[in-house]
């Protein structure tokens, strides 16, 4: 269970974030969603001990996220983060396989490659394992990524997967295969924490939403609770209609058309 209490946190005397709880039980998919600026990332952060709050505290399956050893944390808890620099021309394999690192020491174990091996299968990369990670387009590297945290938590029941901006660079096919497997996972028993962009996959796939604006978690409930257009405006500021897919019964959201920009050229620039 990932519990946090009274998280807040600050830079420079600026609060980013504002005395947010929650509790996320195993098997629970949680999605992040607010405009730029909100929080979300920042959250992760949190969740993930690569920040410090400033006040409050997070608790993993009862105990203090600043108690666990690093590498004992890394067994438990993995992270893809919104931006993955690499510069080294490593291979796709290479990549995936420093997932692993946690679990052994020297040479990787018959168990370390065959989890290399299934989520490089199960997030469709393995007929790039021998590419070079700098030469892939940036939704191929996105999946690849996916696969190397997978790999990190793979067979480790009530893990904790955190995801900040999973599938931003993928086209239509893999956002939906990345997060239908990610929500396998899920349903395993692990935990994820996902920032979204697209509220209306994140409505079709998680089980709650936190909408989250200036810092502090507003609402916090099933996409039908918390989707409706009074918060959409409340938290995007855009007129939305909100309705449910007869087929399927998810809720989604039509935003209303914006009017185009009205402004003129100086013309002493044109050329």
């Amino acid at each position: 269970m990932l519990v946090a209490e009274n998280l807040t946190y600050t830079i420079k005397k600026c609060p980013i974030l504002k005395g947010i709880n929650f509790v996320i039980h195993p098997g629970e998919m949680v999605g992040l969603l607010g405009a730029n600026g909100a929080g979300k990332s920042s959250l992760i952060k949190l969740l993930n001990a690569e920040h410090t709050a400033t006040a409050g505290k997070v608790k993993l399956n009862g105990v203090d996220l600043r108690s666990y050893s690093a590498i004992s944390l890394a067994k438990m808890r993995a992270t893809m983060a919104q931006q993955q620099q690499m510069s080294a021309d490593f291979s796709v394999k290479e990549v995936v396989l420093m997932g692993r690192y946690p679990h052994y020491v020297g040479k990787p174990k018959a168990s370390d490659l065959e989890a290399v091996e299934q989520t490089m299968a199960l997030c469709g990369v393995t007929h790039l394992e021998e590419r070079s990670i700098l030469s892939l387009s940036g939704g191929e590297r996105q999946r690849v990524h996916l696969a190397r945290i997978l790999a990190q938590l793979w067979g480790q029941p009530n893990a904790l997967l955190l995801l900040d901006e999973p599938i931003s660079a993928m086209d239509i096919k893999f956002q939906h295969q990345s997060l239908s497997l990610v929500r396998s996972l899920a349903d395993k028993g692990w935990m994820i924490v996902a920032v979204l962009h697209d509220i209306n996959l994140a409505a079709q796939y998680v089980d709650r939403l936190f909408l989250m604006k200036n810092g502090r978690k507003l609402m916090d409930g099933t996409p039908s609770e918390v989707l409706n257009s009074r918060n959409i405006y409340t938290i995007f500021g855009i007129d939305a209609e909100v309705v449910v897919n007869p087929k399927t019964l998810h809720t989604y959201i039509v935003p209303s058309a914006l009017k185009p920009a009205v402004f003129e050229f100086d013309k002493s620039m044109v050329l």
